[in-house]
C-alpha cells in the first residue's frame, strides 16, 4: 500500500503540472514541455493503476501497460479503455517521434481528451 500511496501522490502532482503547462500560451517550448510532462504523467498513471490492482489483489501480477489498462478497465478503475489504449499508443509514439506535425496532433489530443482522462483517474484515486 505504501508504494501505491507514494506513486498516487506523485501522479497527482504530475497531473497538476501537466494542467499548468496546458494553461500556458502555446509556444514551441511550451508544447514540447507539455509533451514531456504527458509522457511522465502517463507513466505514473499506468504504474499507479498496476500498484493498486496488485495491492487490492484484483490481479496477482500485471505486466505491460496494455495489460494493466485492460485490467483497470475491467475492474472499473478507468471508464474509457479504448481512449486509454489510444493514449498509450500516443505516448509510445512520442518516444520515437521526430515528426513535428504528428507531435502537434498528439498535443491537441492531450489538451482536448487525454487531460480529462488523466484527471478522472486522479479523482478516482482520491475516492479509493
Amino acid at each position: 500500500m505504501k508504494r501505491f500511496k507514494e506513486r498516487k501522490a506523485d501522479y497527482h502532482k504530475a497531473v497538476i503540472k501537466l494542467q499548468e503547462a496546458l494553461n500556458e500560451k502555446e509556444t514551441e517550448i511550451i508544447i514540447d514541455g507539455v509533451l514531456h510532462r504527458f509522457e511522465f504523467t502517463f507513466e505514473l498513471a499506468w504504474k499507479s493503476m498496476k500498484d493498486y490492482l496488485e495491492y487490492t489483489g484484483v490481479v496477482e501480477k500485471t505486466g505491460s501497460p496494455r495489460e494493466t489498462l485492460q485490467n483497470a478497465y475491467q475492474y472499473n478503475l478507468i471508464n474509457d479503455g479504448e481512449e486509454w489504449i489510444n493514449m498509450m499508443l500516443a505516448r509510445n509514439s512520442l518516444s520515437h517521434l521526430y515528426d513535428e506535425e504528428k507531435s502537434r496532433e498528439i498535443y491537441v489530443k492531450i489538451k482536448e481528451k487525454y487531460i480529462k482522462l488523466l484527471k478522472d483517474l486522479d479523482n478516482k484515486f482520491d475516492e479509493l
